[in-house]
């Protein structure tokens, strides 16, 4: 080999020490479009990504780290100290404190998110989908569809024929068949874990509800009658249709935001259910038919509305043993955590009830009639999503999901032009896609704490006054210690990290930044 040769190679071998450095081999294309931070643009030829995840040797660490000056899932690497001098403030671990399992995270693939990834390329949509569910992206393992929602461009159900009781005219529509089934099948193609799917229905066909329409206050007809009985078994179609297509679900909600069909003029598809009503129709209707059929295994969460309703919704269902015998947990959603203090709700509802898990279900940025729909770059929403994943999961939260995967640039489409913000925004005029600051927020949690972790304890030496750090800690299945640190303040802020079995991290997290420390302990 020639000098010249020699000197290409080192040359190659810089860079790629550099870029492994930075935890992928492939950087952000960063967009700056005015609002604060950066997005990162994918196209059919270029996206960045990330090399699996490797954990380092005994007595070392990894850290990734993610801010607002432009830093995405920034890999580095650092050695553990001993005898080192403790600084006043530290985070120190005990895994002889367990709390819950993690379930996982992920994103809802609602007709609108198919409908935007479906409008890029097929190299830009295989980027898209490996950037959230496959080992270079960021590892989403959960998924939540069912028929429509606000985020379609039309109103349908899957059983729309009048006085169909035995739904023999039930029907999958073109948004399942040609659109989102594709599209599961494509991210469980590309994931290296498992996927778990679950649905959640929005409305009943018309013809079932008081009011007979999708939209507005209405419930079902009757009472413990072929209304409720035709109902459940609309649920158990919809797992039959999907089996067919290889889709098996791990759970169901006993439907999306209950309390919006009891609002008089309410905008959006909905089926109202008082926390009696759906005790009942659990006892006697729903929970039944999923025990009794090919389904039995996939599990009922109950609520999958906003937390100000807990703990009275859990009690009214949960205290009712028949009820209660078919349920194995409770959705929330996060649009009036304003009015409902966590340690109130979600803590007083686990002690209440510590044998059924909590999963955060649905959550989207730009949802207020007052705020940007789209604001790309925005690292406050980013923020504002970890704040809320450390916050849920320090209360015995076990899994946390989006709402839409992608949304357009103005933020749908949605039928009620209801437009929200999304992690992924796509602009398929030109044949590209945006990840926002969300996106890297979410990675921080969906990438290094995998389902089956759990949390541990982490004790705080004393409060820092003049900071904002959040933090909570998990051991891992292959043994990992997984630490997630957010900084909301602009400060820069120097904290050490104490693991008694390892040693001492002196740290730094910068102002307006989100890390993941992960390290291993001795065998």
């Amino acid at each position: 080999m020639g000098p010249g040769c020699a000197g290409v190679l080192g040359w190659l071998l810089l860079v790629q020490a550099a870029l492994r450095a930075a935890g992928s081999c492939c950087p952000c294309d960063a967009k700056d479009f005015g609002h604060g931070s950066l997005v990162c643009a994918c196209s059919a030829t270029y996206c960045d990504t990330l090399d699996p995840v490797v954990l380092p040797a005994p007595g070392t660490y990894i850290k990734y780290e993610s801010s607002k000056a432009g830093k995405r899932l920034e890999r580095s690497e650092g050695g553990f100290q001993h005898n080192a001098e403790t600084p006043d403030f530290h985070l120190t671990l005990d895994t002889a404190q367990r709390y819950q399992k993690v379930k996982g995270f992920g994103g809802s693939v609602t007709d609108s998110a198919a409908i935007n990834i479906q409008s890029l390329s097929k190299d830009a949509q295989n980027h898209l989908l490996r950037s959230y569910f496959s080992e270079e992206g960021i590892e989403y393992n959960l998924v939540r569809p069912m028929a429509s929602t606000d985020f379609s461009v039309r109103l349908y159900t899957y059983a729309d024929a009048e006085g169909d009781f035995e739904l023999k005219h039930f029907n999958l529509t073109e948004e399942d068949t040609r659109m989102k089934i594709p599209i599961l099948q494509a991210a469980q193609a590309v994931a290296k874990r498992p996927l778990s799917l679950y649905a959640s229905p929005w409305t009943s066909p018309v013809w079932m509800k008081t009011n007979g329409a999708m939209t507005g206050r209405g419930t079902l007809k009757g009472s413990r009658d072929k209304y409720h009985q035709a109902w459940a078994k609309y649920f158990i179609r919809f797992l039959d249709e999907y089996a067919k297509h290889n889709l098996t679900f791990w759970a169901v909600t006993a439907g999306n935001e209950p309390t919006a069909g009891e609002i008089v003029f309410y905008p959006f598809q909905c089926l109202g259910f008082s926390p009696e009503h759906q005790r009942d129709f659990i006892a006697r209707d729903l929970g039944p038919a999923l025990a009794n059929s090919s389904h039995r295994d996939v599990r009922l969460i109950i609520l999958d509305d906003q937390r100000v309703m807990l703990p009275y919704w859990a009690e009214v269902v949960l205290k009712d043993p028949v009820a209660a015998s078919y349920i194995s947990g409770i959705g929330i959603h996060w649009y009036l955590d304003f009015l409902a203090p966590i340690d109130l709700t979600l803590s007083i509802t686990h002690h209440l009830f510590p044998d059924y898990s909590s999963s955060h279900t649905e959550a989207s940025a730009g949802s207020y009639f007052w705020r940007p729909r789209v604001v790309l770059g925005g690292w406050d929403r980013g923020t504002k999503y970890s704040h809320s994943i450390l916050t849920n999961l320090n209360n015995y939260v076990t899994g946390w999901t989006d709402w839409n995967l992608a949304l357009d640039m103005e933020g749908g489409p949605n039928w009620s032009k209801n437009y929200v913000d999304s992690p992924v925004i796509v602009d398929s005029s030109k044949d590209v896609f945006y990840k926002q600051p969300m996106f890297y927020h979410l990675g921080h949690f969906s990438k290094f704490i995998p389902e089956g972790s759990q949390r541990v304890g982490l004790s705080v030496s004393k409060k820092c006054r003049r900071c904002d750090l959040e933090h909570s800690a998990f051991l891992a299945p292959d043994g990992a210690i997984v630490l997630v640190v957010l900084n909301r303040s602009p400060t820069d802020v120097s904290f050490g990290i104490s693991d008694p079995r390892v040693g001492f991290i002196a740290a730094m997290a910068p102002g307006d930044s989100i890390q993941t420390f992960l390290w291993k302990q001795p065998a």
